[in-house]
């Protein structure tokens, strides 16, 4: 090992040993680290469109594991007057991501061209940065809702963290992707249309099982409208619950 070591010190001057990591002078290179475990993170957001717009709403608690360590983190972001934006999952990676769009705002509005991004060229740049990210093995730990109005067309769209994108009428992530969809298709498929206060009703009615059955979920909540006339985010809000029925809940002890 030692005759190994002389050759490779004689090879290369103050290089690598064999078996060791090597740190590249003044540049502070070093193993790398992935967001692979997620510390504070946030469930689902759920999206539906309604004649004339778009409603998101998500909860406000962080949970540090299964601790519900923050109660009072908003996960929504309007992106300008056009667009909103929601996001699960890794809370620190969400806030790196909502800075390098504001900052993208900020560039586009200083142009002063008179042109601004529409909810679809959002919804087209996030799948462009996730599917890069996670090309690079080191992903954004983030499953984003993008849900807006442009030239009198309502838009809601999904991004996870591997780059996988879509666009539907009802979006939800998380947990919610699996109580709270079916519930939201239900209500929508059996007309061609609905209307605002019906989506919004709709949504309080998932959230409000959400916070029944999912763990991760909490009874305070934020809830954004995007019309052609504005953008609006409300809350913190919460929903009238009845826990008489958790006597009805067995079979999971």
């Amino acid at each position: 090992m030692a005759a190994l070591s002389d050759r490779s010190a004689g090879m290369w001057a103050n290089g690598p040993l064999p078996g060791q990591f090597y740190s590249v002078p003044g540049t502070g290179l070093g193993p790398s680290k992935r967001t692979l475990s997620p510390m504070v993170t946030g469930t689902s957001v759920l999206g539906v469109k309604f004649d004339g717009g778009v409603i998101i709403a998500a909860d406000m608690l962080g949970s540090y594991g299964s601790l519900a360590r923050f109660r009072n983190i908003p996960r929504l972001m309007k992106v300008n007057d056009s667009t909103v934006l929601g996001a699960s999952g890794d809370y620190a990676d969400y806030q790196h991501l909502k800075q390098a769009i504001e900052q993208m705002m900020i560039d586009e509005e200083l142009l002063g061209d008179g042109h601004g991004y529409s909810p679809k060229a959002i919804h087209s740049w996030l799948t462009r940065v996730m599917y890069n990210r996670r090309s690079k093995l080191n992903p954004l730990w983030n499953t984003v809702v993008i849900g807006g109005i442009n030239n009198n067309e309502s838009f809601l769209g999904y991004v996870d963290k591997l780059g996988v994108a879509y666009e539907a009428s009802t979006v939800a992530t998380g947990f919610g992707a699996y109580l709270a969809q079916p519930l939201m298709r239900e209500a929508t498929e059996s007309q061609a249309v609905i209307s605002k206060d019906e989506a919004r009703q709709l949504i309080e009615r998932c959230l409000k099982v959400l916070y029944y059955r999912d763990a991760r979920s909490y009874n305070r909540y934020q809830l954004a409208t995007v019309t052609a006339a504005c953008v609006e985010i409300e809350g913190p809000l919460s929903a009238d619950t009845n826990w008489e029925i958790a006597h009805m809940i067995s079979g999971f002890e």
